[in-house]
């Protein structure tokens, strides 16, 4: 995953937990606008997701949010 995302999936997941709280889920698309400006991005952030990890839809995302800082 680039650094871009990984900045970007750390980003949304801390101000989804200050929001909501530590229970709050997301799925991959509260990573990216309503608009698909950035295919190439949206597809690598669905591989990581769903291909690589096997990923229900919704994840915690205090769970998303630590493996990304593990380096998964």
């Amino acid at each position: 995953m680039r650094e871009s995302l990984r900045s970007k999936v750390i980003e949304v997941c801390d101000a989804k937990i200050a929001q909501k709280g530590d229970k709050v889920g997301l799925s991959f698309y509260a990573f990216f606008k309503n608009k698909n400006d950035d295919p190439d991005l949206l597809m690598e952030a669905a591989t990581w997701w769903i291909s690589t990890h096997k990923l229900d839809h919704f994840e915690k995302a205090q769970r998303i949010k630590a493996m990304v800082l593990a380096g998964k």
